[in-house]
């Protein structure tokens, strides 16, 4: 009784929507049917898309997590003002995607602050960063942008996980002649799995569900499977289509979610090791 309003809640928000999308993607006017399903494949762009999408993902979450946990590393040691450090770079966090889109669509427009940067060092007269023709420019504008704007969210959660992490085990270790790279890997990492755990799956969904940057820097010249969704339901007028997309999305995030459940589960809290 007491989880009950929780679960009302969670249906209503969540199953609810689910059930209905996934309903709208296999059926149709006569019953249930794989004609919006063959649509969405047909498409030239969901090819594209999916692709540009899972290789975003591959790239930035790597980067991301490195970039984090250096960070979060750097401030555990407790250096002059790392509070401020911490501020600065939770900055991003409070930049919504659009606007964060809009700040790098300003540095790589063809009259942005790069190509000015690069006429006032005589390294030409600009580069069109942003063209259809050039698409490893225009991933790298993206992944750039995402990368400033996403990765302050890992940062925090790799912070917190640290706290509480007693220093205790990290000076034992020390004492008994570990360095500083076999603590971080015997010592620190295990004890943080689970914060990493929280963080991969979160990013990755997120990661999937990359819009509004893309959107700002690329339109659709860089298409990622979010933005397919609006384009169907926004411009083609066909959401069953666009539901379809979304249950494409929905699997891959559930798929990477369970991976990451498996390879990182705590092998002593299932038997596996002792």
């Amino acid at each position: 009784m007491l989880v009950a309003p929780s679960v009302v809640f969670l249906a209503a928000l969540f199953l609810w929507p689910i059930v209905v999308g996934v309903g709208q993607a296999v059926t149709g006017t006569d019953g249930p049917t794989l004609a919006h399903l063959r649509r969405m494949v047909d498409d030239p762009y969901f090819w594209t898309a999916t692709r540009n999408t899972a290789l975003l993902i591959v790239v930035l979450i790597p980067l991301q997590f490195a970039f984090a946990l250096t960070m979060a590393l750097l401030l555990r040691e407790r250096p002059r003002l790392a509070s401020f450090y911490f501020y600065v770079w939770c900055v991003p966090l409070a930049i919504s995607d659009l606007a964060a889109g809009l700040v790098w669509l300003s540095i790589f427009a063809d009259r942005g602050y790069l190509n000015s940067a690069l006429a006032h060092l005589g390294l030409g007269d600009g580069y069109a960063w942003l063209s259809y023709d050039n698409q490893t420019t225009m991933f790298v504008a993206v992944l750039l942008a995402e990368l400033w704007r996403a990765t302050s969210l890992v940062l925090v959660i790799v912070v917190a996980g640290l706290q509480n992490i007693p220093r205790d085990y990290d000076e034992a270790a020390a004492v008994f002649g570990a360095t500083y790279w076999q603590r971080l890997r015997h010592v620190i990492l295990p004890q943080l799995r689970p914060s990493l755990q929280v963080a991969l799956i979160l990013r990755t969904i997120l990661g999937l569900q990359t819009f509004a940057v893309a959107q700002a820097l690329t339109g659709r010249s860089f298409p990622l499977l979010v933005g397919e969704t609006y384009q169907w339901y926004v411009t083609l007028q066909n959401e069953r289509v666009s539901a379809a997309i979304a249950l494409v999305i929905m699997l891959m995030s559930l798929g990477t979610a369970v991976v990451y459940l498996r390879v990182l589960r705590d092998p002593a809290a299932t038997g596996g090791e002792r």
